[in-house]
């Protein structure tokens, strides 16, 4: 056993494939695109004649999904080797602490949202008391930025997986 592993266990072969990295970025796309769904469902059943309530999805329901997918898009944009490396060859010093910010502000935009969304949920829709067809669209909203959130770490895992078939071309 080497000596410079932290766990007792080894880490499987599997995770290593190319198709495992595959797989994140599939489960990823469909974890996000389901969340959306639910929250889409929602504003269309808030709007439909079919729902004759009073409580409708407004502007102010659309910003902790707003906030988390940018979020994710902030996340996703960093590259996990940017974390550990300081050196000159990314424009200067420091970069490591710089990704380390911007990745810190891109989790705090996705708890944001998510904080936001259970904010509305509590505020707009258990606060009043109001039935299952107006429930839903605060537990979409919930759902939604919660699936966002998992989509963007499945994302981030899949993306920056250190893989044996590819290299890095150094000059």
């Amino acid at each position: 056993m080497s000596d410079h592993r932290l766990f007792r266990f080894q880490k499987p072969q599997w995770l290593s494939s190319p198709n495992t990295r595959t797989a994140g970025v599939y489960l990823a796309g469909a974890l996000f695109s389901l969340g959306f769904f639910f929250f889409v469902d929602a504003s269309t059943l808030s709007h439909s004649h079919l729902y004759g309530g009073d409580v409708h999805i407004k502007f102010v329901d659309w910003i902790p999904g707003i906030c988390s997918a940018l979020g994710m898009l902030v996340i996703n944009s960093i590259e996990k080797t940017r974390l550990s490396a300081d050196s000159y060859s990314y424009s200067g010093t420091g970069v490591a602490w710089k990704a380390r910010l911007v990745l810190f502000l891109g989790f705090a935009l996705m708890a944001g949202g998510l904080a936001g969304s259970v904010a509305v949920l509590v505020l707009k829709y258990v606060v009043p008391q109001l039935d299952f067809p107006a429930l839903y669209f605060g537990i979409a909203n919930v759902v939604t930025n919660g699936l966002i959130m998992i989509s963007s770490v499945v994302l981030w895992v899949s993306q920056n997986m250190e893989d044996d078939y590819t290299y890095n071309l150094a000059l």
